[in-house]
């Protein structure tokens, strides 16, 4: 039997909303490029936001956000955005090149 993780109520939208838009810019990830060139649908960013409504990394995530840095930094793997965030940011330094 699978290890099922009990309900978890999400975090409210506009908060993980902020938070969603906060680890684009500190990761390097054009959100505005993204959205312009098609590689992100209404639904894509629906679904980004309630993934991480829904993470138990979100105040750990909000601290991290806080960290100043002058750089773009690596997601951190507690992210449950991480691998759409770093497909997204992969494909436009491609089309760059």
């Amino acid at each position: 039997m699978e290890d099922l993780a009990p309900f978890r109520p999400l975090g409210e939208e506009n908060e993980h909303y902020w938070l969603v838009q906060r680890m684009a810019k500190a990761t390097g990830v054009d959100l505005v490029r993204a959205w312009d060139q098609g590689l992100l649908t209404h639904d894509d960013w629906a679904a980004i936001v309630t993934r991480c409504r829904g993470c138990r990394w979100a105040e750990g995530c909000d601290h991290w956000l806080d960290l100043p840095t002058d750089a773009d930094r690596d997601l951190p793997h507690s992210c449950l955005n991480k691998t759409r965030l770093a497909k997204i940011k992969a494909t436009l330094e491609e089309s760059t090149t």
